[in-house]
């Protein structure tokens, strides 16, 4: 049932603890997907734009509730190594408390200030309505994405990534079916998406806690267990609000730039829409791999198996350059074919913005992989400061330069600001890793 990274073949063992996770997340971008296309295809380019502009929100509300999982994710790891399971379960309690907190906090400062969030956003006038009915009932899944990103990053960090496919695959599904029903047949419009969505990430997020509650035995909490340890908890909220503001910078510096890409009207909004979705499904794969990763170091780490991890770092960076190439070549080459998925072919000016979105970022995805995996590395061997220091560079760079760039080149600007930000970020933490590795293999 759980994969024991600290033995065995490194590249056989990492590659298939990490295929589950990429088929769950390719999965989990069918959420977004099947809005996109159905919505592209049957009500619109207004309201196509208005989903996409969405989705940038939600990944960033998401994030913070997704970064404290994995931060927490990492401490279950390290004792998962260690094989101190005592100190898991107190971990897992502590991480669970902290988390739902700010879930229930966070869930109710969106639904206050929605209309605060879509006018920062500089939305067009036409598509003001359809996106607040959209993010009105899209809001009310967020417990629900931190009950999925909690405990499928529980079960990854104990070596099971298998489980979280499996209640991706069924709420994915069912969200395309419900998507289908809501909007073609019963005509609820972009309401109906967010609903079949909603649905579809409680099923998730419900069965994946079930799961975990029944078949986890081992690691499930009993009374005894339930008492306050200072200790873990500083250490969760270490791991985690680190990584929590490292994945939140990230996403907040993609919001920044929506709304840069809004100034520009509807067109350049739904050309966005589309090659961003493009985008996830190409780069998801070296996320997840950067993931796993992360997982691998942290139970080695744990284990004091630095030499594995060394021999692991080497292996796995190749295999992402390999992979990043391979996505590049189709991306660049099938740029239009893919953006015909979700936009109609008399839309032309729709479709040239995002081939040439899609051929200028596509070229670049091994940047981001290797960023991935450094996110991943120093995140599992408790620098998660040094996480947070690369996403400022990528970011902060990426939107300095966009909003530079736009003004001198047009929206373009845009579009080659995101790899010069990738690169730089990738040099930094490469640096510092050679500067810096002795210390860092100190357990």
């Amino acid at each position: 049932m759980y994969t024991d990274l600290t033995k065995g073949n490194i590249t056989k063992t990492l590659i298939l603890f990490v295929l589950p996770m990429m088929a769950g997340n390719l999965l989990q971008q069918f959420y977004n997907i099947a809005d996109t296309l159905i919505v592209g295809k049957f009500l619109g380019s207004n309201a196509l734009a208005a989903v996409g502009s969405a989705f940038t929100l939600m990944t960033f509300l998401t994030s913070i509730l997704l970064g404290l999982s994995m931060g927490a994710g990492a401490v279950f790891s390290i004792y998962q190594g260690r094989g101190d399971t005592a100190r898991l379960k107190s971990a897992i309690l502590h991480a669970f408390g902290l988390i739902v907190l700010i879930a229930v906090i966070l869930n109710i400062i969106v639904f206050i200030y929605i209309d605060v969030i879509i006018t920062f956003l500089q939305v067009p006038e036409p598509i003001y309505p359809l996106m607040r009915e959209y993010l009105w009932i899209i809001f009310s899944g967020i417990f629900a994405t931190f009950l999925y990103n909690f405990f499928s990053c529980l079960l990854r960090s104990i070596g099971d990534s298998r489980a979280p496919l499996i209640f991706l695959g069924i709420s994915a599904v069912l969200n395309v079916g419900l998507d289908l029903l809501f909007v073609l047949v019963f005509q609820w419009g972009v309401g109906g998406a967010a609903i079949a969505t909603v649905i579809a990430q409680y099923i998730a997020g419900i069965g994946i806690s079930i799961y975990t509650l029944i078949q986890c035995r081992e690691i499930r909490p009993i009374r005894s267990d339930f008492c306050w340890n200072s200790a873990i908890l500083k250490e969760i909220c270490q791991l985690s609000i680190f990584t929590c503001v490292q994945q939140s910078i990230m996403n907040f510096g993609i919001l920044m730039v929506q709304g840069l890409v809004n100034s520009f009207g509807p067109t350049i909004m739904a050309a966005f829409a589309a090659a961003v979705k493009i985008d996830s499904f190409a780069y998801m794969p070296v996320q997840d791999i950067g993931n796993g990763f992360s997982t691998f170091v942290a139970q080695n780490y744990g284990a004091g198996k630095f030499d594995r991890i060394r021999q692991g770092t080497k292996k796995i960076v190749l295999l992402t350059i390999l992979f990043s190439a391979a996505v590049s070549s189709v991306v660049v080459i099938c740029a239009r074919y893919l953006m015909l998925i979700f936009v109609q072919p008399q839309e032309t000016e729709i479709l040239a913005q995002g081939v040439h979105y899609l051929r200028i970022v596509g070229f670049f995805y091994w940047g981001i992989g290797c960023l991935f995996l450094l996110y991943g590395f120093y995140r599992a061997v408790k620098r998660p400061g040094m996480s947070v220091i690369l996403t400022v560079i990528s970011l902060g760079t990426r939107v300095a330069l966009a909003y530079l760039l736009s003004g001198l080149i047009g929206v373009t600007g845009i579009w080659v600001a995101i790899p010069i930000g990738w690169i730089l970020a990738d040099a930094t933490g490469l640096i510092y890793y050679w500067r810096h590795h002795a210390d860092l293999f100190k357990n």
